[in-house]
């Protein structure tokens, strides 16, 4: 039996149980709202478990209790660790030789104004953990980063008095995001905008992007380094080469598939299928 995580149902989620109805595979939502996970327990007759939460605690501490019981995940506590946090993910990628942005982590307002100041304006404060563009401050001038910094600070939550600060790539009003299913790059879009900020979910327009071997590469490095699965890795088209600036590890993917007609939801649960059995044998 696969289990579906997730609470809200996206067009995304429509999509993975259309393909499991129509092929006639058990599967079973897991409603994460009503979700009781006993430390040291599990869930009677579920197999594997695929992460649809759209909440990075939820489904961090679920999938690290699911693993912990011995039940397979896509993606795996560890990977949602990583890549639900910023640091993590830049860590690991650095770590691993993939090339990243420059980027420094400040745990002071005035720390994190003089590494500004020796990085060069503009930069990019991004939060640790957040996804579809969100909170992101493009910093102009001094003036900005003093306003920005305090705000930060003010926030309450002590993630934002964390600062994580990464130099502003000037790419070609766009950026690439490829889909990665295990040792798959399964294809890639543009994703193109007037603004920044080129995000789908916010202004950004999809459109196909071939998948050449140096992305395919770059891709599968990227998503080693971070333990690999059901991934979106995002590249940046810098004068000095593509970098990857970050993974997403539960993408949504309607505009990915609209843009390319490659079943993705498909592709997923082909690869379910894989990783339950690869656990049976083991």
């Amino acid at each position: 039996m696969i289990g579906i995580l997730c609470g809200r149902i996206r067009v995304e989620e429509k999509a993975l149980f259309e393909s499991l109805r129509r092929r006639g595979i058990p599967f079973e939502r897991i409603d994460e709202d009503r979700l009781q996970l006993p430390v040291g327990g599990d869930i009677p007759g579920i197999d594997v478990v695929l992460d649809r939460s759209i909440h990075h605690g939820r489904s961090m501490y679920s999938l690290a209790l699911l693993n912990a019981a011995g039940i397979p995940t896509v993606n795996s506590g560890r990977v949602a660790q990583i890549c639900g946090d910023k640091i993590l993910t830049s860590s690991a990628l650095a770590a691993a030789g993939v090339p990243v942005p420059k980027t420094v982590i400040a745990f002071t307002r005035d720390a994190a104004l003089e590494a500004i100041e020796q990085m060069g304006y503009p930069v990019v404060l991004k939060p640790m953990v957040g996804s579809w563009g969100r909170l992101l401050a493009k910093i102009n001038d001094r003036d900005a980063a003093e306003a920005v910094l305090e705000h930060k600070e003010t926030l309450g939550s002590y993630q934002h008095g964390i600062f994580y600060i990464q130099e502003f790539v000037r790419k070609p009003e766009r950026d690439i995001r490829a889909i990665v299913i295990g040792d798959q790059t399964v294809g890639a879009i543009y994703r193109t905008a007037e603004h920044w900020i080129t995000n789908t979910a916010r202004t950004g327009q999809a459109s196909p992007c071939p998948v050449t071997p140096a992305i395919h590469e770059l891709c599968q490095q990227a998503a080693a380094a971070v333990g690999g699965g059901f991934l979106a890795v995002d590249l940046l088209e810098h004068e000095d080469g593509v970098l990857v600036n970050e993974l997403n590890y539960t993408p949504e993917f309607h505009g990915f598939i609209r843009a390319t007609g490659i079943p993705v939801a498909d592709l997923v649960i082909d690869y379910l299928q894989q990783v339950r059995k690869a656990e049976a044998v083991a």
